[in-house]
């Protein structure tokens, strides 16, 4: 799922990094979306692979490439 929601994400943030970063991104943005979906709603939204998942899972990693641009941005 990582990929596909790193693929996804990269396309809708019009990330300029190497496809290989992207799925990287999308695989660590699915951690934190699942996690912080849990905090926050005391539920898990991640759960299989359906349209919930996914979802959550994009908006995380949009998060993360979010949160890598302002990192890196500042070198």
């Amino acid at each position: 799922m990582g990929i596909i929601v790193g693929s996804v994400a990269g396309l809708v943030m019009k990330s300029s990094y190497p496809w290989y970063v992207d799925f990287l991104l999308g695989i660590a943005g699915a951690a934190v979306g699942g996690t912080l979906s849990s905090l926050l709603l005391g539920i898990d939204l991640t759960s299989g692979f359906n349209l919930t998942s996914l979802i959550v899972s994009v908006l995380g990693a949009m998060l993360v490439i979010w949160i890598a641009r302002l990192v890196l941005r500042r070198r």
